[in-house]
């Protein structure tokens, strides 16, 4: 329901579509770490309970790992033990024996450690599962916050940001999220626990190897944070520019006949490929610096495991050490590396949802509209007395768009305003709904100012039809039935009908239960505006605004809904913007702005005796700019 800002000079940067291009989201490392780390945590702290059951599957199924990896050595001492018994035995029915035993143990070992290994991948199935459906319900909720955040935010955040990068924060942003609560996180606390686990049993198991590989520990903690630190920043990097890129798509995909019409296709592919270039130049950075963390840090952990497995070797030579103890401290050796290497490499993960959750919450933390004043007023209905007096405004306060405007309306009349682009028409408009407020004079609804309105109840008494078109997906009904949710099928027909939408309608596939999709697409742009006119006409708001309602419709058709819109105006007070000056003819006043200022006001005829700017207007004189 926004309505365009007509300064031009106020506007943001305009992307291919027309929309602007606004900020593409911050770059950089992510501002504040610890709080966005808080505030994603926050979403979940419902589902301790679930996260509870979680970290008991986590260590459970750690612990299967590490005992099935220890019930190794006995397996393996036995069979080296048994082994000598064999080579030694006297007879063959005591060597025959002793095979058997030996074959036995070793079936139940390996059967109790399949047992082991089986439960241990029960509770992995529970852990993924639980955490799918912990990880979902967050994002979930952070979806519904960060929507009904938006739906408080005033038009001017959407005025000056890229539409496509708001929308990537619903998509790329929190599916990083999501990724990292689901998978992430867990493998986190896995990876802790089995490094504790891990060296508990190695100090249990050799004292003296544990030295050995715990002297790699400081090596590459110190090189993992060095290239942690640098991939966050440019995972940060990455996520800002997957927002513009998608930004640019949105405004081409929107802007298509605007390009085609201009043939700009040569420069909107030149502009995305540069676009496309600094994602990749980003993307090839943050995957590089991300994934060169496993090779490295894999490597420096293969010198420790060499340098355990040649000192564990000297040991057994010298017979201060088992071989079974030296099988499982190796193995050991190579898994208390692994966890490191794996939160090395999941940290590129948690940079990145972390730079898109900053971004996300970025947008939630943005000030709403202003709440309404104390003890705002919600009377029972509204009679439609407007006056403006002395108003001034600019959407940059330094840049003033309206300069000292003074007007009133009563009911059924008909006030319209005409003039250059970018002159304040449109501006008006905004200011009556309070889209935005204004910084000097007064404007007055039955007397009191529409600051002292509960801003709800001011929109619910006006009722606006728009220049740019928008339906929702959903039946012509529902679309109608938008301006009025309580409204009866045959108002809703009344309304068709008042808008000379009625007849099209009709011949419909499915008359009003025809489906609308894509912006109404499978109509034409008159119809789509007629259909937006039936919106307003079956609204019981007592002030009109008509923003180029017609602008639309060809001639023909707008004869035919003059008539319509005599009746829809009836004891309505009514704004008029039209550069159609015949649309503009009967009104009660016309008000002629220029640079921001009324420069000529009065009837049709009285303007056209003057011979001034409405003379020039009308006549064609002089061509409006």
């Amino acid at each position: 329901m926004a309505a365009a800002n007509t300064n031009n000079s106020a506007r943001p940067p305009m992307g291919p579509g027309g929309g602007p291009r606004g900020m593409q989201g911050p770059g950089g490392k992510p501002k504040n770490t610890k709080e966005s780390v808080l505030r994603v945590f926050s979403y979940i702290r419902n589902d301790v309970p679930l996260l509870a059951v979680v970290l008991c599957c986590v260590l459970i199924n750690t612990a299967c790992s590490l005992l099935g990896s220890y019930m190794l050595r006995p397996i393996i001492n036995d069979l080296a033990e048994n082994a000598k018994k064999y080579m030694a035995a006297e007879s063959t029915s005591v060597a025959e024996k002793i095979l058997t035993d030996g074959l036995a143990a070793l079936m139940q070992g390996i059967l109790f450690m399949l047992a082991v290994y089986a439960f241990g991948v029960i509770c992995s199935y529970l852990q993924s599962r639980i955490m799918v459906t912990v990880s979902q319900r967050a994002l979930r909720n952070m979806r519904n916050e960060l929507f009904g955040k938006m739906q408080r935010l005033p038009i001017r955040f959407f005025d000056t940001n890229n539409h496509g990068d708001l929308m990537s924060r619903y998509t790329n942003d929190l599916d990083a999220v999501g990724e990292m609560l689901n998978n992430t996180i867990p493998h986190l606390i896995s990876a802790v626990i089995t490094l504790v686990g891990t060296l508990s049993l190695m100090v249990y198991t050799s004292p003296i190897l544990s030295l050995v590989t715990i002297v790699a520990v400081p090596l590459l903690s110190t090189v993992g944070a060095t290239i942690a630190k640098r991939s966050r920043s440019f995972y940060s990097q990455q996520q800002a520019a997957i927002g513009a890129i998608n930004g640019y798509v949105e405004e081409a995909v929107t802007g298509q006949k605007v390009i085609k019409v201009f043939c700009h296709e040569e420069k909107t592919i030149e502009e995305f490929n540069e676009l496309n270039e600094d994602l990749k130049n980003k993307q090839i950075r943050a995957s590089f610096v991300g994934g060169i963390m496993g090779p490295v840090m894999g490597n420096l952990s293969q010198i420790s495991y060499s340098l355990t497995a040649l000192v564990g070797g000297i040991l057994c030579a010298l017979g201060k050490f088992d071989i079974g103890g030296l099988s499982i401290f190796v193995n050991y050796s190579k898994q208390f590396a692994r966890p490191i290497n794996e939160v090395s490499m999941q940290m590129h993960t948690v940079f990145s949802a972390l730079a898109g959750a900053e971004r996300v919450f970025k947008m939630m933390d943005e000030a709403p509209e202003e709440p309404d004043v104390a003890n705002a007023k919600d009377p029972e209905k509204i009679e439609g007395n407007v006056k403006l007096t002395n108003v001034t405004f600019g959407y940059n306060p330094e840049k003033k768009i309206l300069k000292n405007i003074s007007l009133y309306a009563k009911p059924g009349q008909k006030i319209a305003f005409v003039g250059s682009t970018g002159a304040g028409k449109t501006t008006v408009t905004n200011l009556l709904n309070r889209f935005y407020d204004i910084q000097e004079g007064e404007i007055t609804i039955d007397g009191i100012n529409i600051r002292d309105y509960k801003r709800d109840f001011l929109r619910q008494n006006i009722a606006m039809v728009l220049q740019d078109t928008h339906l929702f997906t959903g039946t012509v009904r529902e679309n109608i039935r938008y301006g009025r949710l309580d409204a009866t099928d045959e108002e809703v027909e009344a309304a068709a009908k008042v808008a000379s939408a009625h007849s099209f309608i009709m011949r419909l596939e499915n008359g009003y239960d025809t489906m609308l999709e894509g912006d109404g697409a499978n109509l034409s742009q008159g119809q789509r505006q007629l259909l937006n006119i039936a919106r307003a006409a079956i609204s019981k708001a007592p002030i009109l605004v008509l923003d180029e309602a017609t602008s639309s419709v060809d001639t023909r058709t707008e004869r035919h809904i003059e008539h319509g819109m005599d009746r829809l105006m009836k004891n309505r007070t009514t704004f008029v913007i039209a550069h159609r000056l015949s649309t503009v003819r009967n009104s009660n006043a016309i008000m002629v702005l220029e640079q921001g200022n009324i420069i000529e006001r009065g009837t049709h005829d009285e303007l056209l005796a003057m011979g001034g700017r409405y003379y020039e207007l009308y006549t064609g004189v002089k061509e409006l700019d």
